[in-house]
This record gives C-alpha cells, sequence and structure tokens, in this order.
C-alpha cells in the first residue's frame, strides 16, 4: 500500500518535501496467516521464514511436523483462529463450491483492524461486496488482489474508488521464465499422454 501511494508521492510534480510521519506497517516480526497450505503456500511460509514472520495456516489436512518445523509454521485447525491473529491474511486456495466466497463479512469481521488481506488464488474466493464495506468502514486497514471477479472489474465498480486497497492484473505468474516453464511442462504432459506414459502434472478430479 506505501510503496504504491509512496511513487506517486517520489514523483509528483507537487511534492516538495517527503513527510516524516508518513510510516507504513513492519513485516518482520509481523504474523502470516495462510489459508490453503499446498505447494505454493507452503513456498510463501518459506520466503516468510526469512523475515522472521510468525507463520499459521489453515488447511484441510496438517502437514508432516518436519515440514512445519522447516518453517516454523503452527496449524490453526478453525480458520476463526487464524483470522484473529494475524497482521496479513494470504489466501492461496482453490476456487471450489467449498471455498466460494471463503471470505465474508463474518470473517473479515474476525480480523484485526489492523490487518490486510491478500489474495493470490481467486477473485470468487472472497465476496466482494463484504469487501468493500470492510474497506470503507476500516473493519481491516487493507487488502491486495492480483484476482478479482470478474477480470477486469467493471470500471465503475467501488473497490477501484478505495484507497486501501491494491490491485494487480493477474501477474502472479506473469514472468517470461514462469511462462516458459508452464510451456514446457504442458509440453511434456502432452508427449507423455501420446507415448502411453504416466503423466507427470496429471490432475484428479475431486
Amino acid at each position: 500500500m506505501y510503496l504504491h501511494s509512496g511513487c506517486q508521492i517520489a514523483v509528483s510534480p507537487d511534492t516538495k518535501y517527503f513527510a516524516v510521519d508518513w510510516l507504513g506497517v513492519e513485516v518482520t516480526r509481523a504474523t502470516l496467516g495462510i489459508i490453503g497450505m499446498g505447494s505454493i503456500g507452503y513456498k510463501v511460509a518459506q520466503r516468510a521464514r526469512a523475515f522472521d514472520m510468525r507463520i499459521l495456516y489453515h488447511n484441510r489436512n496438517q502437514r508432516r511436523k518436519e515440514e512445519e518445523e522447516a518453517v516454523g509454521a503452527h496449524y490453526c485447525e478453525k480458520m476463526e483462529d487464524l483470522l484473529q491473529q494475524s497482521d496479513f491474511v494470504m489466501l492461496v486456495v482453490n476456487l471450489t463450491p467449498e471455498t466460494h466466497k471463503l471470505i465474508g463479512k463474518k470473517e473479515l469481521g474476525l480480523m484485526k483492524p489492523t490487518a490486510t488481506l491478500i489474495n493470490i488464488s481467486r477473485g470468487a474466493v472472497i465476496d466482494q461486496d463484504a469487501l468493500v464495506e470492510a474497506l470503507q468502514n476500516k473493519v481491516v486497514r487493507a487488502a491486495t488482489l492480483d484476482m478479482t471477479d470478474p477480470e477486469p472489474l467493471p470500471r465503475d465498480h467501488p473497490l477501484l474508488k478505495l484507497n486501501n486497497i491494491i490491485i494487480t492484473p493477474h501477474i502472479g505468474t506473469a514472468t517470461v521464465q514462469a511462462i516458459h516453464m508452464m510451456a514446457e511442462e504442458a509440453i511434456t504432459n502432452m508427449l507423455a499422454v501420446l507415448n502411453g506414459q504416466p503423466i507427470p502434472s496429471e490432475v484428479f478430479p475431486k
């Protein structure tokens, strides 16, 4: 949030000085709550460990003890416990009927008023109307969304008018290297099917 507005201040033709009381929120030693501790969620935890963050996670299944200890993560069987304790809540879940609007008015109300909600999963995992209300009323401090529902949002959507949200255009994997790796993986899977071999990245229907 402060990076985005700070950049605007730094380049604005109206800026004559930088305010000394313009302060952000410290990440180091803050509590990060990860909802969805699959392979991506676990990689997030590995990176958060480097910032000495306290890591909580909620998942369908608890990870093995050695995996938890490797990143210093603590399992929350109830998502509510994670929401109440976290300074940053990150959504890293698949979109399923169970996770559709997983975060709504009730869940936002459980979060700290100083907390930031981060969504790197799918837009429909959040009830966007409830998020607008929560951000307007300072129920939560801020939100950052890489995905919305729909994409892009209608240009008159109220989320676009708020100053305590950052929305990016689904760029979580938008690097040259990542696109190349995804293409190579897709080709490897197709060749495996054509050759009657096991599919390396097979997705089993739930």
